[in-house]
Order: C-alpha cells, then sequence, then structure tokens
C-alpha cells in the first residue's frame, strides 16, 4: 500500500496576518515539514481564485463575510477575498517545504463556484484531477494535513474516503476555523465516513 501525505491549503491567507487567518496555522509548519520525510508521495494543494471570485463577499453587495448564500450548487459561505491568483496571500507560507511536493493541485479556480476538497469541486461532481494522479501512482492510503480541519480538510477527507482511500487526519498539524460549531460538525461527519482521526 503506497502512502501519501496531502498538504491542504498551508497559505498565507489562511495563517496569522492573512485576509482569512486561522488561529495557530502557521504553527503547524515545522511539523508537516518533518512529516514528510516518512511518506511515500507528498502532495501539496493550493487554493487559487481569480479576483471576483463568487464565493466572496465583495461579489455580493449588501453581504458580508461569514454570511451565506444560495448558489446554484447549494448553500455557500462568503468569504473574505482570499488566496487571489498571484497574490502574496496566495503563497505557501514561508518556511513549508514545497520542494518536497510531487504535485501540487490547485483549486477554486473556476470563479462560478468554490473548492474546498481536494478532489471535486463544491458541486461535489466536478473533479480536481486529484483522484486520478494518486490511482495511477498506486496510492491507496492517505494522511491529511493543515488549513483548515473544518474545511478543506474535512471535505478532502470525506471525499478520499468515499473514493475508497484508507484516510487520516493528523489533528495536531491541522487548525480550525470553528464557524459556528463547523469543527464539531466536520469531526463527526469525517468519523461518520470512515475517516482516521489521529
Amino acid at each position: 500500500m503506497t502512502h501519501a501525505l496531502i498538504v491542504i491549503d498551508v497559505q498565507n491567507d489562511f495563517c496569522p496576518g492573512g485576509a482569512l487567518a486561522v488561529a495557530g496555522g502557521d504553527e503547524i509548519v515545522t511539523g508537516i515539514n518533518a512529516l514528510m520525510a516518512d511518506f511515500a508521495a507528498v502532495i501539496l494543494t493550493q487554493d487559487w481564485h481569480p479576483a471576483g471570485h463568487s464565493s466572496f463577499a465583495s461579489s455580493h453587495p449588501g453581504k458580508a463575510p461569514f454570511e451565506m448564500a444560495d448558489m446554484h450548487y447549494g448553500p455557500q459561505v462568503l468569504w473574505p477575498d482570499h488566496c487571489v491568483q498571484g497574490t502574496p496571500g496566495a503563497a505557501f507560507r514561508d518556511g513549508l517545504e514545497t520542494t518536497r511536493a510531487d504535485a501540487i493541485i490547485r483549486k477554486g479556480m473556476n470563479a462560478a463556484i468554490d473548492s474546498y476538497s481536494a478532489f471535486f469541486e463544491n458541486d461535489h461532481e466536478t473533479p480536481t484531477g486529484l483522484d486520478g494522479y494518486l490511482r495511477t501512482r498506486g496510492i491507496s492510503a492517505l494522511t491529511m494535513v493543515g488549513l483548515a480541519t473544518d474545511f478543506c480538510v474535512n471535505f478532502s477527507a470525506v471525499d478520499a474516503a468515499r473514493l475508497g482511500y484508507d484516510v487520516s487526519v493528523r489533528r495536531d498539524l491541522c487548525r480550525a476555523i470553528d464557524l459556528d460549531g463547523s469543527l464539531d460538525a466536520a469531526l463527526a461527519g469525517m468519523c461518520e465516513a470512515g475517516v482516521t482521526l489521529v
């Protein structure tokens, strides 16, 4: 069984000082780097939004960040503008060992739909290409770390489990937004999907 480390969205905008900062988001970098040597493959994901993305509150007059909107694919949290393509906020956090990455999967590039999961956009149908990459590499087990536990890590882990991967999430190397109880809901959902929480 070939085992890959999936490092999710360890980017400046999700770390302290960023546009959508996750408390303690920068604290996990050293631990993630130390873990990389234990895996046959390391894949990084990167939120990579065009300016004016439909998930940004600024694209919805009268709406504020963290309010909800109904999209053609379902309910969507409206976020502060973040991880805009080519900006310093979209860059990987300083110190993250990006040279160790076998592949980088960028997501959220379609202006009309958000993409939390490393595997699918938020319509749960449009693939990012990660599944095909892993299968052609013969990878069947995944350990996930990164930001944020209750959104992109959660959606990625649940999708991976549903696709048949053996999935674990290292909670010590993740940090959460915890928006209105979203962390507890995410942990319960991951367990229900068969994800191992370490």
